[in-house]
């Protein structure tokens, strides 16, 4: 059986270019290929976000929660393609079967577990499925669709 990759900081920065405020995912785990991956928010209070949403009552807005979901599935990619330090970027084209079951706030561990539907080397266009969950509660899960970027060699 073949060890699973993994992604720390370090590596999601240099496939993806998303950083502070907006970079969502700490870590993704158990990257199988470019079929699934689990990826890991670590919220906190010190997000910009909860200033306004809500004060007195900080919720992580279900509209990051998805894009948390698409950076775990772009690192995913990146990872087994191979994109480290090569300009991938990622682009939304459809959001689909979006439900928010769980609000989500400071000191949530939210593990996003994503799959593709459609997507292989060389090709522009991937369908995602993903689950965002705190602990064992579900805390979102939405299917989408996403343009690939890749630099041309």
């Amino acid at each position: 059986m073949s060890q699973k990759a993994r992604a720390d900081i370090d590596l999601i920065q240099r496939i993806i270019p998303h950083r502070y405020p907006f970079l969502l995912v700490d870590r993704v785990e158990d990257i199988e290929g470019y079929q699934s991956a689990r990826g890991i928010k670590n919220v906190t209070m010190n997000e910009p976000h909860f200033q306004g949403h809500f004060p007195g009552k900080p919720i992580m807005p279900g509209v990051t929660i998805v894009e948390a979901m698409a950076q775990t599935a772009a690192v995913m990619v990146g990872t087994a393609l191979d994109m480290a330090d090569k300009e991938m970027l990622v682009y939304f084209m459809s959001i689909d079967k979006c439900k928010f079951r769980r609000m989500v706030g400071p000191g949530d561990v939210l593990e996003m577990y994503l799959e593709t539907v459609r997507g292989k080397p060389g090709a522009k266009v991937w369908k995602f499925t993903g689950v965002a969950k705190v602990g064992d509660e579900m805390a979102a899960e939405a299917e989408f669709t996403a343009m690939m970027d890749l630099p041309k060699e």
